[in-house]
C-alpha cells in the first residue's frame, strides 16, 4: 500500500475500517487513542472505538461521522485502592471476572461484531483478547502501548501464589496473534511480541497558549502555578468513568491554604465539589488538560503515560508521587527524569501539605526533552497512524525476536544507566593491610572479600559526586546523589556485611523444628552507618522543612539510601523522626510499626532497615539519642529465594549494634532479625535465613536445629563437592499467599496429631478394675504422651507417622471447619481464613520425612567419597523437590531445571564420563525462586551447569543467574570502622 503525502495530510488508497480496542485502565490510554484516531479519520478511515471510557474523551476532541464508539470493557486493568495503590489480588480477580470467565462468549461476540463491520484491521491498546478475537475473525491486528499486561500481571501472581498464574500465559498468547508491536517510549519488557516498530511519543496537541489560558483564570504572569493531577478511572459494573481527587485520597484528606508557598495558585483537576481553599482552583471534570499543563509552572501528580508524555513535550516539570504496585512506573519514571523533568515526593510529606522544598526544586529545573511528540501524526512510515496502515500490509517478519531485552536483564534502564550494584573488584596487594588509598581502617579487616573492597570504592567515590549536566558520560544513578550527601566525611562510619544463603536442605521444615544445612552465598549485603549528633546531620530538605514546620530544633533522625531501588520499583530513600518509634513514652508496639510501613508500600522496604532499631529498642531496652544514616548496598538477588531480606536485616541490625557498642552473638541476633520480619514487615518466615547470614562460614554448611534455634556447628563440604544455584527466574516471597497457606497447614496437621494422640491416651491407661485396656508398652504411653504435647512436626518420626496418624491426616480442610472442630492452629504468625481450603496432608508430610532425609543427608557427606555417595546425595535433593511439589510449592520453572539436571544427568555422555551432577531441589520458601544443584567439583560440571543455563534461556527466552561460591556470615565478618584519611585520625582504641 502507498501512501501519498498532500499539504501535510495523508491519504491511503483505500479507505479502511479500523477496530480500536482501549484498556480499561486509567484515561492515559484513552488520550493516547484520541490522537491516532484523529489522525486515521483525516486521513479518510472509519474507526470503531471499543471502550469504557466516557464518550466526551473522544468527541471533546473528533466530531465526524466516521468515529463510532461502542461501549465494552474487555479488561479492567489495574484495580486502584486509591490513586496511588493498585491492589494486585482485586486486580487479578477483576481481570478473571471480566475477561477470564466470559471469555467463549467475548470470543464469540467479538468475531460477530467485526464481522458485520467488515473490519480491515484491530488496533489494541493494550486489550489481549481483541487480538485472539482478531485471529478467530480472520482479521490481522497491531497492538500500540508502551507496557504490556502479561508483564504487569506476572508481578501480581506472585502476590496471589498458584491462583491465577493461568491469567499471564493466557494474555501472553493472546498477544502472541499479533502482527506487531507499535512501540511507545518509555517501554517496559514485553517480550510476548516478536516484531516491534519504535514510534515517537503520542502527546495530545494545544487548542490555547499560555497567555490565553491565564488570562482566561485571572492569573497573573509572576504568579507561580501548580496543576494538581491525579487523574484515573476506576471500575463500575461495566463501564468506566473519571473520579474526583477526592475519591482517590485517603480518607479524611483534605487541601489546605498552607500547603501552597506564597505567591503560588493550584488547579485541581477532577476536584469533588466540597469547597477548596482559596489558592486552589476547581477545573471542570471535562477540562482539556494540555492547555492547563502548557499554562502551569509545574505539576504534582502520579506518573503515568499520559502524564509523562505531556510533561515531557510542554516541558513541564513534575513532582510525582510514586504509585504502589505498578510496574510501568520504573520505565517512566527514568525516562522523566533522565530529562530532568521530575521530582520525587514521598507520599507522607503529600498528605501532610510539606510541598514547598519539592515545588522549588522542580521550578528549578531545567526540563531537556527535544525528542518526536507526534508519534500519532501522519507524514512518514515511523509515524504511528502510518506504521498502522503499512501494518495492514505487512506479513510476518521471520527472525526477529524481540524478547526481554537485555538492558532489562543486566538491570539497566533503556537510557542506558548501569546497574545500581557495583561490579565486583580484585583488591590490590595485601587484603591484611589495615588501609585503602582513601580509607583508613580503624578496626576489621576486609578479609580479601573484593565485594568489600569494591563497596568501600563506591563509598569514595560518593564523596565526589556534585550536580553535573546528564550528558550519558556524566549523569549518576539518582539514588547515589541521594547517598552522596548522607555522611559527614569528618565523623567515623561503619561498616557490616551479611551474605544471602542457598537452602541446600531444610527448606520450608524450619518452621516445623527440622535439621536444616545452610550455604552462606558469595552474594552479600553491605549497610554504611553513621551515628551522628542531631546538630551536624545534613538532612533532606523535606526532612528540614518538616522541623522547621514543627517548630522544632535539632532532633535524632533516620535517614536510609537503598542502591537498586530501580530493579523493584520501590522508592531509593526513606527517612523518619526517631521519636515516631516512640508511643506514650514506650516503644511503639510492632503491630503499630507494620501499620506505620504498610501507608507506603513504595517505601516498605525501610521496615527491614529501620525495623531492626524497634527491635533493639522493645527487646534489649536500647535508646537511641543520635541520628542515625544509613546507606543499603545488596548483591544478593531480590526475589530469587536466596535470603536477600535477612542479609538486610542481619547487615543492619549489625551495623547498629557496632555502632551503639552493643555486643550482640550471632545467633541472638538472628533471632532479633526473624522478630522484624516476622512482626514488622510481616512474612511468617522461619529462623534459618538469619541464622545462615549471621552465624555461617565460608564454603561450609550450617547446620542448625529449629526449635527454635539450636546451632550444631558447621558442617565441612567435601572437596569433591559443590553447590551451584541456578535462578528459574520466576519471582519468590515468604510473603506470597502459598507460603503462608503451607505453613499454616503444617500447624493444623500438628493440631489434628496432638487431638489423636490425647484421644488414645485413655485407651491406654489402667481401666477401673486395675487391668490396661490394650496393654500398651510403658514406652508407647511415653512416646503418646510427647505426641500429644508435640512442640515440632520434626520430632514425630516418620514411622509413627505412618502407623498411627497418617490416616487421620485429611489432604485438605476448609478454615472454618477447622477451627469448629480444632480450635487454634497455635502458629503466631499466620491466620486462619474461615472461607480458604488448605492443603493438610502434603504439609505435614513434608516436614515428617524432610528432617529425616536432612539427617542422612549430613551423614552421607561424611562418607567416603564416592559415586554411590554423590548419587544418594542428590536422590535425597529429588525427594526433597518433589515433596515441596505436593505441597503446592513447585513452578514451572523450576521444575524445568530439575527435569534439565535430570537430563544431563542420565544422558548417555554423562554415564560414560562418570557423571557430574546428581541431583537437584527448588530452595527456600518455593513458589519459584532458584534451585540447589549438587555435583562433582569439577571444569565438567561448571560446564554443565552452564548447558542448563542456555538450554533454559532456548525454552523460555530467560537467562538464568547462577549463583556459586560462598563467603563469611555477619558474624565471622564483624564489622569495619573506617574514616576518610585526609581527616586527622584518633588513635585506635
Amino acid at each position: 500500500m502507498r501512501i501519498n503525502e498532500t499539504d501535510g495530510v495523508s491519504a491511503s488508497s483505500k479507505h479502511l475500517v479500523f477496530a480500536y480496542y482501549v484498556t480499561g485502565h486509567g484515561f492515559g490510554h484513552a488520550t493516547r487513542v484520541v490522537e491516532v484516531v484523529r489522525n486515521l479519520i483525516s486521513a479518510g478511515h472509519d474507526v470503531h472505538v471499543v471502550t469504557g471510557a466516557p464518550d466526551f474523551v473522544f468527541t471533546s476532541e473528533i466530531q465526524s461521522p466516521r468515529l463510532f464508539i461502542r461501549k465494552v470493557l474487555l479488561d479492567c486493568g489495574a484495580v486502584q485502592a486509591d490513586a496511588l495503590t493498585v491492589d494486585r489480588l482485586a486486580s487479578l480477580e477483576k481481570y478473571s471476572e471480566t475477561a477470564v470467565a466470559p471469555r467463549k462468549s467475548i470470543l464469540k461476540d467479538e468475531v460477530e461484531w467485526l464481522n458485520s463491520i467488515k473490519a480491515d484491521l484491530v488496533v489494541s491498546d493494550v486489550v489481549p483478547v481483541a487480538c485472539r478475537a482478531a485471529a478467530d475473525a480472520g482479521i490481522r491486528s497491531v497492538c500500540v502501548t508502551n507496557f504490556s499486561w502479561d508483564f504487569i500481571y506476572a508481578e501480581y501472581v506472585m502476590a496471589a501464589g498458584h491462583h491465577h498464574r493461568s491469567i499471564v500465559w493466557q494474555i501472553a498468547e493472546d498477544y502472541s496473534h499479533c502482527e506487531f508491536l507499535i512501540r511507545l517510549p518509555g517501554y517496559c519488557p514485553m517480550p510476548a511480541f516478536r516484531d516491534v516498530i519504535d514510534v515517537p511519543l503520542v502527546v495530545r496537541r494545544l487548542h490555547k497558549s499560555r497567555k490565553e489560558v491565564r488570562k482566561e483564570l485571572g492569573i497573573e504572569d509572576d504568579v507561580k502555578l501548580l496543576i494538581l493531577n491525579f487523574g484515573g478511572q476506576i471500575l463500575s459494573n461495566s463501564s468506566a468513568y473519571p473520579v474526583s481527587i477526592s475519591d482517590m485520597q485517603p480518607a479524611g484528606w483534605k487541601l489546605k491554604e498552607e500547603y501552597l508557598p506564597s505567591g503560588w495558585k493550584c488547579l485541581v483537576c477532577g476536584a469533588s465539589d466540597s469547597q477548596l481553599p482559596p489558592n486552589f482552583i476547581k477545573l471542570p471534570k471535562d477540562a482539556y488538560t494540555p492547555d492547563f499543563m502548557a499554562a502551569s509552572d509545574c505539576m504534582l501528580g502520579k506518573i503515568g503515560y499520559g502524564t509523562v508524555s505531556e510533561a515531557l513535550a510542554y516541558k513541564l516539570p513534575f513532582v510525582f508521587v510514586r504509585r504502589d504496585y505498578f510496574n510501568e512506573e520504573p520505565f517512566l519514571r527514568n525516562m522523566l527524569e533522565f530529562y530532568q523533568g521530575g521530582v520525587e515526593m514521598i507520599r507522607r510529606d503529600l498528605l501532610t501539605g510539606h510541598w514547598k522544598p519539592y515545588l522549588e526544586r522542580a521550578i528549578s529545573l531545567k526540563p531537556c526533552y527535544e525528542g518526536g511528540i507526534n508519534g500519532g501524526e501522519l507524514s512518514g512510515a515511523r509515524r504511528l497512524r502510518d506504521a498502522i496502515i503499512f501494518g495492514y500490509e505487512l506479513q510476518r517478519v521471520p527472525g526477529r525476536d524481540v524478547s526481554i531485552p537485555e538492558w532489562y536483564q543486566t538491570a539497566e534502564d533503556e537510557l542506558g544507566l548501569s546497574a545500581s550494584r557495583s561490579p565486583p573488584c580484585t583488591p590490590e596487594g595485601d587484603s591484611t593491610v589495615k588501609f585503602t588509598e582513601d580509607f583508613e581502617i580503624l578496626h576489621g579487616d576486609c578479609q580479601g572479600l573484593p565485594d568489600t573492597m569494591s563497596f568501600l570504592k563506591s563509598l569514595v567515590e560518593l564523596d565526589i559526586i556534585k550536580d553535573s549536566d546528564r550528558t550519558p558520560e556524566k549523569r549518576q544513578m539518582r539514588e547515589r546523589k541521594a547517598a552522596a550527601g548522607l555522611f559527614n566525611w569528618e565523623e567515623e562510619i561503619f561498616v557490616a556485611r551479611a551474605p544471602g544463603r542457598l537452602d541446600v536442605m531444610g527448606g520450608i521444615a524450619d518452621y516445623s523444628g527440622s535439621l536444616v544445612l545452610q550455604m552462606p552465598i558469595r552474594e552479600a549485603c553491605h549497610v554504611a552507618l553513621q551515628k551522628i549528633s542531631p546538630s551536624k546531620q545534613r538532612l533532606w530538605k523535606h526532612a528540614l522543612a518538616r522541623h522547621n514546620d514543627k517548630g522544632q530544633g535539632p532532633m535524632p533522625v533516620l535517614q536510609i539510601v537503598s542502591y537498586g531501588s530501580e530493579l523493584s520499583n520501590r522508592g531509593p530513600t526513606f527517612d523518619m523522626d526517631l521519636s515516631d518509634f516512640m508511643d506514650e513514652g514506650k516503644p511503639m508496639s510492632y503491630e503499630k510499626a507494620k501499620k506505620y510501613f504498610d501507608t507506603n508500600p513504595s517505601q516498605k522496604w525501610a521496615a527491614y532497615v529501620a525495623g531492626t532499631i524497634l527491635v533493639l529498642m522493645t527487646e534489649l531496652g536500647v535508646r537511641f539519642e543520635d541520628s542515625i544514616s544509613m546507606l543499603v548496598s545488596s548483591a544478593v538477588p531480590e526475589g530469587k529465594g536466596v535470603s536477600s531480606s535477612a542479609s538486610v536485616e542481619v547487615a543492619s541490625m549489625s551495623a547498629i549494634a557496632a555502632a551503639h557498642g552493643l555486643n550482640i552473638h550471632p545467633r541472638d541476633l538472628a533471632l532479633l532479625c526473624q522478630k522484624v520480619e516476622n512482626h514488622i514487615v510481616g512474612a511468617p518466615c522461619g529462623v534459618m535465613d538469619q541464622m545462615a547470614s549471621a552465624c555461617g562460614e565460608a564454603n561450609k554448611l550450617l547446620a542448625m536445629v529449629c526449635q527454635p534455634a539450636e546451632l550444631l556447628g558447621v558442617v565441612e563440604i567435601p572437596s569433591h563437592i559443590r553447590f551451584w544455584g541456578i535462578d528459574s527466574g520466576i519471582r519468590h516471597s515468604v510473603g506470597g499467599a502459598d507460603y503462608g497457606s503451607v505453613r499454616a497447614g503444617a500447624f493444623m496437621g500438628r493440631k489434628m496429631i496432638k487431638s489423636t494422640a490425647s484421644g488414645m491416651l485413655p485407651q491406654s491407661l489402667p481401666s477401673s478394675n486395675g487391668l490396661n485396656n490394650i496393654e500398651p508398652e510403658v514406652d508407647g504411653v511415653e512416646l503418646l504422651e510427647a505426641e500429644a504435647s508435640l512442640d515440632y512436626l520434626c520430632n514425630l518420626s516418620p514411622h509413627r507417622f505412618e502407623a498411627l496418624y497418617a490416616k487421620n491426616i485429611p489432604e485438605s480442610i476448609v478454615g472454618e471447619e477447622f477451627s469448629k472442630n480444632y480450635g487454634d492452629h497455635n502458629d503466631p504468625v499466620t491466620v486462619i481464613d474461615p472461607k480458604r481450603t488448605y492443603f493438610v496432608r502434603a504439609p505435614v508430610c513434608h516436614p515428617i520425612y524432610e528432617n529425616f532425609r536432612v539427617k542422612a543427608f549430613k551423614a552421607l557427606l561424611t562418607a567416603a567419597a564416592s559415586d554411590d555417595q554423590l548419587t544418594s546425595l542428590g536422590e535425597l535433593l529429588y525427594q526433597c523437590h518433589y515433596s515441596y511439589s505436593a505441597c503446592g510449592l513447585g513452578s514451572d520453572g523450576t521444575d524445568r531445571l530439575v527435569q534439565l539436571v535430570q537430563e544431563i544427568q542420565h544422558s548417555k555422555v554423562s554415564k560414560s564420563k562418570d557423571g557430574t551432577l546428581f541431583g537437584a531441589k527448588i530452595t527456600g520458601g518455593g513458589s519459584g525462586g532458584t534451585i540447589c544443584v549438587i555435583g562433582r567439583n569439577s571444569l565438567r560440571s561448571s560446564e554443565q551447569v552452564l548447558e542448563i543455563q542456555q538450554r533454559y534461556k532456548d525454552a523460555t527466552g530467560y537467562l538464568p543467574l547462577i549463583i556459586e561460591g560462598s563467603s563469611p556470615g555477619a558474624g565471622k565478618f564483624g564489622h569495619l570502622r573506617i574514616r576518610r584519611r585526609s581527616v586527622s585520625l584518633k588513635p585506635n582504641q
